[in-house]
């Protein structure tokens, strides 16, 4: 069960609990939720914040945390490969990438940040990105 905080196209807000969000979604779509406190049958959800349990000595909480950990760290095994295989080029990463996709010969590695809107660029272009979640070494 997952429980969402809704909003009506009046702003009035409410809770309800759903199976999944799948099923909101169904639901929505056939518009077959209603406003509680108005007809109003265009309903979004809500920013929320998500229930975490702090009970630490749970066996379901520390294989989670065991988890997070190991994928933590495998992503910075991924960060350290790159820092030491590529070459960083900050902002200019769309400009360097062109760079070195137009020129057939050239096949140097490199790594950096881009905006959205270089990035659908690229794409137009046939350009294929890989996006790597970037974990803070010292978090």
């Amino acid at each position: 069960m997952i429980k969402y905080i809704l909003k009506c196209t009046n702003s009035h807000e409410f809770e309800s609990w759903f199976s999944n969000s799948e099923e909101f979604d169904k639901l929505n779509k056939k518009g077959l939720l209603e406003c509680i406190y108005c007809p109003s049958k265009k309903i979004k959800k809500s920013i929320m914040s998500p229930m975490i349990s702090n009970n630490i000595n749970s066996k379901n909480t520390n294989t989670i945390y065991k988890d997070l950990r190991n994928e933590k760290n495998n992503l910075l095994h991924i960060r350290k490969y790159i820092e030491d295989n590529f070459e960083y080029v900050g902002k200019d990463f769309s400009k360097k990438l062109r760079e070195v996709y137009y020129d057939k010969k050239n096949n140097h590695a490199i790594y950096g940040t881009t905006t959205l809107e270089e990035r659908e660029e690229l794409a137009e272009e046939g350009i294929d990105l890989l996006s790597i979640p970037w974990v803070d070494k010292d978090n």
